[in-house]
């Protein structure tokens, strides 16, 4: 019997350059079976740790290990934060290397000015300056692997959806959870689509 592996994608990012919102469009549009994971709510909420070099933060590891816990189980993993280099290029390196099945990694290059415009235009703006947005910036902050895509400024929303979900393979990909395999539930709305 042939297996197939789990999905990983990683979407990273400057603040304000779309990333959020897009990978919880992308898992929305995938449904069941996809885990989405925000780097801010696992290092703000879950550690409650301050994202800083200089503490020898645990966020990384804790971070991917949740990641490759959730592939384990056989869930499609959506990655997403900013995931500076500087602290997460070599947890985010391993994650990959060791992941048997699809990787896709996907960074939105998108300018300071436009992030601060994006980051202005949201229907819920996170209480932050435009200085300590330039302080967070990083100009093409590249993981460097040839599994990297870079979205141009130009790409629309649905564009970048759209090329997330056909690039990774998540377009074509079967959930493997047992949740839309087994559930009572997700087979009642597979067999009426419209409740």
């Amino acid at each position: 019997m042939n297996v197939s592996h789990p999905t990983l994608v990683i979407i990273r990012g400057n603040s304000g350059s779309g990333k959020t919102t897009t990978a919880r469009e992308v898992r929305r549009r995938f449904g069941r079976g996809a885990a989405l994971l925000e780097q801010d709510y696992l290092r703000r909420t879950v550690l409650r740790e301050h994202d800083s070099a200089h503490i020898d933060p645990l966020a990384p590891a804790f971070i991917t290990a949740t990641a490759r816990t959730a592939l384990d189980l056989g869930y499609h993993v959506i990655l997403e934060g900013i995931l500076h280099t500087e602290r997460y290029a070599i947890a985010l390196r391993h994650l990959i290397d060791h992941h048997r099945g699809p990787v896709a990694v996907f960074y939105p290059d998108v300018t300071f000015d436009e992030t601060v415009r994006r980051h202005l235009g949201r229907a819920e703006p996170i209480p932050v300056t435009p200085e300590q947005m330039r302080h967070w910036y990083t100009h093409r902050d590249l993981l460097g692997i040839a599994e990297e895509t870079v979205i141009p400024e130009s790409s629309a929303f649905e564009h970048t959806v759209g090329t997330i979900l056909q690039e990774s393979g998540l377009i074509n990909a079967a959930s493997t959870t047992p949740c839309p395999r087994r559930c009572q539930h997700c087979a009642r709305k597979a067999d009426h689509p419209t409740e």
